[in-house]
């Protein structure tokens, strides 16, 4: 049975969904006014595998992952960059996509963006004002009054009198409490109309908060099962997210909170205002895109996850090995889940989606293929795959040009002279041929059907 770590109750749990047989998943995505970092990256793969287990174990899967297209940041991004809201979004939005698919992650069911929701958003702004929780304040911006919600807290274990307004949540005149947080911005007279929305309480735009409350309910219903994101979201994010929701509907709003845990420069959390990002981009010039999959998913997702070059190579060179072991295997084979190696690889994910553990099952199958036991390669790939990994022609990953490394035509080249050197019995230029390559991370295999190489 699977078990999930319930962020909410801080403690692994059997999964039982809402309704047998189907599950209902939110993640929240990205802010989309810059390109994706390693963090989000980290965020994407984590869940797309999660999306994987759920489907491969039979679930019927509806994944939601927003889009948050309208806060501050954007708003000041595209004012510095001399165009609009809407431009600046699509051009990132399709950059998030571009890096995602590299990644090999799929897409959820439902990419919501916060600016076609915002009507979802009035109207539970309007149940917390009937319902107590919501008052406008002095600045006629509309705020959520934290104290009258009785759980507020329950999700980080944070104390209402111990807390003070965090990073993220403003502090400003008007408020009944420093802890109250914004629903309902009030328009400012320079903010351009492409930022603006009617509204009861006057012309203004959402809070950050309550976008995901509204696409949730919305496009889930008022009470689901998993609610996923980064481990930065849970305070104050997803605990305003709590009490907006239930305050609203008067019901629990998840069933099962998960977090991932963060990326880590130098013992530091990577984020854009820490300023120690990588964006995707500039990563996949010196990686292989799969082995940044591979990278991530080798760390437990609740685990933090130690960026560095060395790692990434170290990544590449155990993925090298599970491919060297599929060398010459054609085919897209079904998993046996009744084989031993399968349902430990089902046992490592079953228990809060243990892909370390799924991964060293995958380098069992590896070593059993290369002593000879080759029946085994098809359930190697088709457990990968389970991963979203191992499913290109091995000849081409084996082969694929590093950045600054030789191409493939010029390896084709030393090989060919290689093999004339030979021919001519010149082996002392033969030998510096296969030094030469050697040091440049190419391995040559010499067969009855002649050479062929590989990547190191």
């Amino acid at each position: 049975m699977l078990k999930i770590f319930n962020t909410l109750a801080r403690e692994k749990q059997a999964f039982v969904p809402l309704q047998p047989g189907r599950v209902n998943m939110y993640v929240c995505g990205m802010t989309v006014y810059d390109f994706c970092h390693l963090g989000h990256a980290r965020v994407m793969v984590v869940f797309d595998t999660v999306a994987r287990w759920l489907r491969a174990s039979g679930y019927d899967l509806t994944y939601v992952r927003n889009i948050t297209d309208i806060d501050d940041k954007i708003i000041r991004r595209a004012g510095e960059n001399g165009e609009s809201i809407r431009a600046l979004t699509d051009r990132f939005i399709a950059a998030m996509n571009e890096d995602a698919a590299a990644l090999g992650v799929l897409r959820p069911d439902h990419e919501p963006r916060a600016t076609e929701y915002v009507p979802q958003m009035l109207d539970m702004i309007g149940k917390l004002e009937k319902n107590g929780y919501a008052y406008v304040a002095a600045n006629r911006d509309v705020c959520y009054s934290v104290r009258k919600f009785k759980g507020y807290g329950k999700l980080s274990g944070k104390s209402l009198d111990d807390l003070r307004a965090g990073e993220r949540v403003d502090v400003m005149e008007g408020k009944q409490d420093p802890l109250d947080f914004v629903l309902w911005k009030h328009a400012r007279d320079d903010e351009a109309a492409e930022v603006q929305w009617q509204s009861p309480w006057g012309t203004g735009r959402p809070g950050w908060h309550i976008e995901c409350s509204a696409m949730g309910s919305q496009l889930l219903g008022q009470r689901f099962d998993i609610h996923g994101g980064g481990q930065d979201l849970q305070f104050p994010h997803h605990e305003n997210e709590i009490a907006q929701s239930e305050g609203a509907h008067q019901c629990q709003y998840v069933n099962y909170w998960m977090h991932n845990g963060f990326v880590r420069v130098d013992d530091e959390k990577m984020s854009k205002s820490l300023g120690n990002f990588f964006t995707i981009r500039e990563v996949l010039k010196k990686f292989d895109a799969e082995v940044v999959r591979f990278f991530i998913l080798r760390a437990h997702y609740r685990s933090p996850l130690n960026y560095s070059d060395v790692h990434l190579d170290d990544a590449r060179h155990a993925l090298t090995r599970l491919y060297t072991a599929l060398k010459g295997f054609a085919g897209n084979p079904a998993v046996d889940w009744s084989e031993a190696h399968a349902q430990r690889f089902k046992a490592a994910l079953d228990d809060d989606f243990g892909s370390s553990e799924a991964m060293a099952v995958l380098f069992d199958l590896a070593n059993a293929v290369n002593r000879g036991e080759t029946v085994l390669a098809g359930q190697l790939k088709a457990l990968g795959g389970v991963l979203g990994l191992l499913q290109r022609d091995p000849q081409e990953f084996l082969q694929a040009t590093p950045a600054g490394g030789l191409s493939n035509e010029e390896i084709d080249q030393k090989v060919g002279a290689r093999a004339t050197a030979k021919k001519e019995k010149n082996f002392a230029e033969s030998d510096r041929i296969r030094d030469e390559l050697k040091a440049a991370g190419i391995v040559l295999e010499d067969g009855p059907a002649g050479t062929t190489w590989r990547r190191a």
